[in-house]
């Protein structure tokens, strides 16, 4: 079983940001972004370098294509916010608040998120290596077709996981406080459980069998 990688991110000094709106295929370089309202902005095949995200609301925020390297995610909120196909290398989502996020073709890589709570990520067909989901809670996470190698689950909440053609290799569910697969339980193959776990998924896994179990 080979442990994940941790992104370490050491950001430079910082200028604050202020020139307005995002905008598609922008290139943001040393830039704190703190307290905005990016809500809606059209910032689809950006860039962002060395930058810290504090605060912002990133609601139906288009950011599809983009690449986020060597930066910071601490406290963003949002809903519907597009990362579909983005790029995210050496990046630290703390405490964030976010729902329906679109991550559907996205790779992340050397990715931590620690802390807040996401609802109905979406996953499906993205690549992720390296990737540990800590202290948080995630509820029904969408990893159908996704390729998950060296990802690891410590105590975080993972309820209603949807991993229907999913391929794991190297994955660690032994942290997760609570386990919860609705669909692909056969795609588990490649991950590492608890003896406990194992009991608490019996259930689906007989299902996927079609074993019947009868008192």
């Amino acid at each position: 079983m080979k442990a994940a990688r941790r992104a370490e991110v050491r950001l430079p000094e910082l200028t604050v940001w202020d020139g307005g709106e995002l905008e598609p295929d922008g290139d943001y370089d040393g830039l704190e972004f703190a307290d905005l309202d990016l809500v809606g902005q059209d910032g689809v095949g950006a860039r962002f370098m060395d930058c810290a995200l504090r605060r912002c609301a990133l609601d139906e925020a288009g950011l599809a294509k983009a690449r986020i390297l060597d930066s910071v995610l601490e406290g963003i909120r949002g809903v519907g916010t597009d990362l579909s196909g983005a790029s995210l290398r050496d990046v630290e989502v703390l405490e964030a608040r976010l729902g329906g996020v679109q991550l559907h073709g996205a790779v992340l890589e050397r990715v931590l998120v620690r802390g807040g709570k996401i609802d109905y990520l979406n996953l499906r067909t993205a690549r992720l290596k390296d990737v540990v989901f800590e202290s948080c809670v995630l509820v029904e996470p969408d990893f159908g077709g996704a390729v998950l190698e060296r990802v690891e689950f410590r105590d975080c909440v993972l309820r209603g996981a949807d991993l229907t053609g999913a391929r794991l290799k190297d994955v660690d569910l032994r942290g997760a406080a609570e386990l919860g697969i609705a669909r692909g339980v056969e795609a588990l193959s490649g991950a590492v459980i608890s003896p406990t776990q194992l009991f608490d998924l019996a259930p689906a896994l007989a299902a996927q069998l079609g074993l019947r179990v009868i008192a």
